[in-house]
């Protein structure tokens, strides 16, 4: 398995595609709602076992410290095999690298405890977000000195 970062320009069908597939046709959300303004500008990590795209996430630079994680995704047949985990370090060590300082997300509610994994809090309360109940969690990145 191999994690590439791509800009929105190069990731755009392949990240789509799992997209598609996880939030569209199996989680039911509206196609909408997939794309936003914050695809172009944002960073896209995308899991590949051989050269099959299976997994894709990306980062969203709020400001100069802070930064969103959001979109994870891995397909189905995939998933349980370390791929979510690899994408999460993977976008992790480029916030650290550019210098970011906090990382938030909105975690789908049964993924909780996948993030709590990787040292995320949840914070506040339980919310919907396109039918589906999800929760604000937040990561203090380790800084460099």
């Amino acid at each position: 398995m191999e994690i590439v970062i791509k800009s929105w320009q190069q990731a755009f069908e392949e990240a789509f595609s799992i997209r598609r597939e996880v939030f569209i046709e199996e989680q039911g959300v509206p196609e909408a709602m997939e794309i936003d303004e914050f695809d172009p500008p944002s960073r896209h990590a995308l899991a590949y076992v051989n050269t099959l795209g299976v997994g894709t996430a990306r980062l969203v630079k709020i400001n100069t410290h802070q930064a969103q994680i959001g979109r994870m995704a891995v397909l189905i047949a995939f998933r349980k095999q370390g791929i979510g985990t690899a994408l999460l370090s993977s976008l992790m060590d480029l916030a650290k690298a550019e210098g970011l300082q906090t990382l938030s997300l909105h975690a789908q509610a049964y993924a909780i405890p996948f993030y709590e994994k990787h040292g995320f809090v949840a914070d506040g309360p339980v919310y919907d977000e396109a039918g589906i109940p999800h929760r604000n969690m937040m990561l203090l990145l380790p800084q460099n000195t």
